[in-house]
């Protein structure tokens, strides 16, 4: 069936698979090393409170059948196993069909985590990881050519996830249609990393810039993705620079290294001559498998309806998830753009009476910003869920509930789940008798005071966000 096969596209194939494979392995480390924390039966979330108000049909997970931090974990790092395994290349030493039982058991794995993970999940890269993941089930291996149909869905996808984030963009905050976001959006996003400062410091010229380069790769590039090649590896290849820029500009977890093993998949290798391997023999479809490749995509098709339309619409959805299992879903980031940074400092004392004279010391996370003097660290692809709840929450109070409040009852007992989401306790003998949340106004330095200070932040208090609270105290934590 030389219409279904697409034998070009092996080693396109094969850097996506290996890609993907490593990206699953960051996610289930990230989930077995933060889970009991976060999730754990003694979490801020509980997962066990969780199932009891969710079904099966709405939520579809293993741990219905039954959950225990000992599962949840051994669910994690059996996915981190796999997930080694297939960076390694297991997927291509057994068969067509264990590879894709491989790659079936990832995605099932992960969606029994994403699907109790509440608001820790709630990002829009754990939607991506599971619909590429699904897809990848019928990608095949090293034995058969890769198919052309789950070509062009993976086309289909890039195009969705780029095409969505750019018509958020125009539909959302005024700034993206003057050309002025960026000149807020490296001091104010989420997680900035190493290189943020310098971002933010580029000559205003340079941020419009960026801005059309961005308006480039997201709304012109993904059209082209469908167009013969060359032209659709240059599309993918602008795409795959673009987001190499934002790798290097923050911290968002594994959604711009996705991006880029999706776009991965659209480059035709075959332009490169002899500088690639040798192709491997490449055997012709088994029948059955091609059903399934053909099963796959017909629903693929039917569940892209309303995605498509999404996409379509004047009240856009921003990373929405359509069916339980996220088989085909909307993206979309930034639609709108922080002008002035907040941020969240968790402070405790052991003053037995908390009042103006007592001293409070703050509590450090890993990733986001706290000591003006620490320069922001490079976290991505790694996913700190905690730190990034800790930005949603200084927007607004309503993100904080009804986490914060346990997280603060975890300091006040000395938790060591919750105390192992931070980076440092100040507390290492006791836990403080009372702890607070103060608001800070957070502002990259300039050259200057980062020449004479060595502080990367200047920030100055913005109000309290929650008074002292202790143990001793009314029933303040749920």
């Amino acid at each position: 069936m030389s219409w279904f096969a697409a034998p070009d596209y092996w080693f396109a194939r094969l850097v996506f698979e290996r890609g993907l494979a490593a990206i699953y392995l960051v996610a289930f480390t990230s989930a077995g090393l933060q889970f009991r924390g976060l999730l754990g039966t003694g979490g801020l979330l509980p997962i066990p409170r969780y199932l009891l108000r969710v079904s099966f049909k709405q939520k579809p997970t293993l741990f219905h059948w039954r959950y225990s931090d000992r599962i949840f974990a051994v669910v994690a790092w059996t996915g981190a196993a796999l997930g080694a395994a297939m960076t390694a290349g297991l997927d291509d030493a057994v068969p067509l069909w264990g590879a894709m039982l491989a790659w079936l058991l990832l995605w099932a794995l992960y969606l029994s985590i994403v699907n109790v993970g509440q608001v820790w999940y709630g990002f829009g890269w754990e939607s991506l990881l599971l619909e590429t993941g699904f897809l990848a089930v019928f990608l095949g291996n090293s034995r058969t050519a890769p198919p052309v149909l789950l070509l062009w869905l993976l086309r289909w996808l890039l195009l969705r996830l780029e095409l969505g984030a750019g018509l958020i963009k125009l539909r959302g905050d005024r700034c993206w249609r003057d050309l002025t976001c960026l000149r807020y959006h490296h001091e104010t996003q989420p997680l900035p990393g190493p290189l943020s400062w310098f971002f933010h410091r580029l000559p205003g010229p340079v941020h419009r810039i960026e801005v059309l380069a961005n308006y480039v790769a997201q709304l012109a590039a993904p059209v082209a993705l469908f167009a013969p090649q060359p032209a659709a590896t240059v599309a993918a290849v602008f795409m795959l620079v673009t987001q190499l820029w934002l790798v290097a500009s923050g911290n968002f977890a594994w959604l711009n290294w996705l991006t880029i093993v999706i776009a991965c998949s659209v480059v035709d290798t075959s332009l490169a001559g002899g500088l690639l391997p040798t192709a491997p023999h490449l055997a012709p479809a088994p029948s059955w498998y091609a059903a399934l490749v053909i099963a796959y995509a017909v629903t693929a098709v039917v569940l892209s309806y309303r995605p498509a339309r999404n996409l379509l619409s004047r009240r856009q959805l921003m990373n929405a998830s359509f069916d339980p299992f996220h088989l085909v879903n909307t993206y979309g980031a930034f639609g709108t753009i922080s002008r002035q940074r907040y941020e969240l400092v968790i402070e405790g004392t052991d003053d037995p009476t908390p009042g103006p004279a007592a001293r409070w010391v703050e509590y450090e996370f890993v990733g986001k910003p706290g000591d003006p003097r620490r320069r922001p660290p490079l976290v991505a692809p790694y996913h700190l869920r905690l730190d990034w709840l800790m930005w949603f929450a200084a927007l607004s109070p309503a993100y904080a509930e009804p986490w914060l409040p346990r997280l603060l009852y975890g300091l006040l007992d000395g938790d060591p789940n919750v105390l192992a989401l931070l980076r440092t306790n100040p507390f290492p003998g006791q836990p403080p008798v009372s702890v607070r949340v103060s608001r800070y106004h957070y502002r990259f330095t300039t050259w200057r005071q980062l020449r004479q200070t060595g502080a990367w932040w200047e920030r100055t208090p913005a109000g309290m966000f929650q008074e002292p609270v202790t143990l001793r105290g009314p029933a303040d934590f749920p």
